[in-house]
């Protein structure tokens, strides 16, 4: 591994972590570097615009040819190529919206999102980053993911007062989506919000990344919908992991767009 590459990358994970600013000293503390080695580091990414310095704090922030590698990321996935079709008749068939994401770390980038089919104002959430362990996406992935022990070794805060963050809580959340095929998560990554997630296969049978309902609580899982709702998102990932090519022990009966498994 070359270390400046590595460096170089911590850095750009730190300033994308969620604080839209950070200073110099900020930085070099978070990844365990001294100042005038990030301060290098930070002059070499911000000439390739990786990177900007705001002039009147001196902090750093992401740069633009950040967006325009993410934005190439995006256009390669093959996840979010083929889960287009389905995902928007996923939206149609249970009128919400739906996430598609992958797992990168420790956190569930949304990769696709279709909007509920309505009238009502939303935020598109495409690069949308969330913990794991506070979602319905990343318990469906985690309960099937190679890396699931290292995974639940990590120290996992709390995003609401109902995320489940011990690992008995967890592993049981885990062995349920593995039982039942899917995830539901119930205002664990934000008060009144829920979802419902399933994962999706590739070639080699580990989980390329989930697809899933959002939207409110009381829509979600009220009684009346949730066993819908949940076939439908089984359905969908199980379709999506046949077009992956995922082997047919783990996606034994893809179904139609709108339709049913077989």
């Amino acid at each position: 591994m070359i270390q400046s590459v590595e460096r170089a990358a911590l850095i750009l994970k730190a300033l994308g972590s969620g604080t839209p600013r950070l200073g110099v000293t900020e930085i070099a503390e978070r990844v365990g570097l001294a100042k005038p080695t990030v301060h290098g580091l930070l002059r070499t990414l911000a000439a390739c615009e990786l990177v900007v310095q705001d002039s009147d704090t001196g902090k750093y922030a992401l740069g633009p040819a950040v967006l325009q590698l993410g934005n190439a990321y995006l256009d390669g996935s093959e996840l979010r190529a083929r889960s287009l079709l389905w995902a928007d008749s996923l939206a149609q068939r249970v009128n919400e919206a739906v996430w598609v994401a992958t797992l990168s770390g420790t956190r569930v980038i949304v990769l696709h999102h279709v909007f509920r089919p309505d009238d009502v104002v939303q935020i598109l959430e495409v690069g949308a980053a969330i913990p794991w362990h506070a979602c319905a996406l990343g318990h469906a992935i985690a309960a099937h993911d190679p890396r699931r022990e290292e995974l639940l070794s990590d120290d996992l805060p709390p995003l609401t007062g109902l995320t489940r963050t011990t690992r008995p809580a967890l592993e049981e959340a885990l062995a349920e989506v593995r039982r039942r095929g899917y995830a539901v998560e119930d205002q664990e990554a934000a008060l009144g919000d829920a979802g419902v997630a399933a994962p999706v296969f590739g070639r080699d049978g580990t989980p390329a990344g989930a697809v899933g309902v959002v939207g409110p609580a009381e829509r979600l899982l009220d009684p009346a919908r949730r066993d819908a709702i949940t076939l439908a998102v089984r359905e969908t990932a199980r379709a999506l992991s046949r077009d992956l090519g995922a082997p047919r022990s783990i996606s034994p009966h893809p179904a139609s767009p709108g339709g049913s498994a077989a």
